[in-house]
């Protein structure tokens, strides 16, 4: 996908959202105001969900920002890593060729756990191996490394 499709998807999704939580409140407020006890849990929950959705679309969004700046960081640097491996024919690294690649970077991490690179290099193999729940894990401990920067 590209840039210009992501954001109009990303922009659609918070608009959309943001008029769902408007919609929900204002039918939250009826409910609170006509003194009802379950009325008011009812609206309670209302108000509640749509909340956790923004929480959750604005931690995605700040998770992609992030990351987005770590890697403009390490690019500058010229301290992005080199994948040599091989590649599946639609263009991701062969799982074998990315496993073989991992330990480097999981000893760079070893080695120093407080560095930022090394987390985001290790975010980066992990997701060449396909593991995306790590990949987002070491990602996310490359943020917060990187925040106290």
């Amino acid at each position: 996908m590209n840039r210009p499709v992501v954001w109009s998807v990303t922009a659609l999704m918070v608009i959309g959202s943001v008029a769902y939580a408007a919609l929900a409140l204002s039918r939250a407020w009826v409910l609170l105001v006509s003194g009802d006890l379950v009325q008011i849990v009812f609206a309670l929950a209302i108000v509640v969900v749509p909340l956790l959705g923004v929480g959750l679309i604005w931690r995605e969004l700040w998770f992609g920002w992030r990351t987005q700046q770590m890697g403009r960081v390490l690019a500058a640097e010229g301290g992005l890593p080199e994948y040599s491996g091989g590649l599946t024919a639609s263009g991701r690294p062969v799982k074998a060729d990315a496993d073989a690649a991992f330990a480097d970077y999981a000893d760079a991490v070893e080695a120093d756990p407080q560095n930022w690179r090394a987390w985001f290099r290790l975010g980066i193999a992990y997701d060449d191996a396909r593991d995306r729940k790590r990949a987002r894990a070491a990602m996310r401990q490359a943020a917060s490394l990187f925040e106290r920067r």
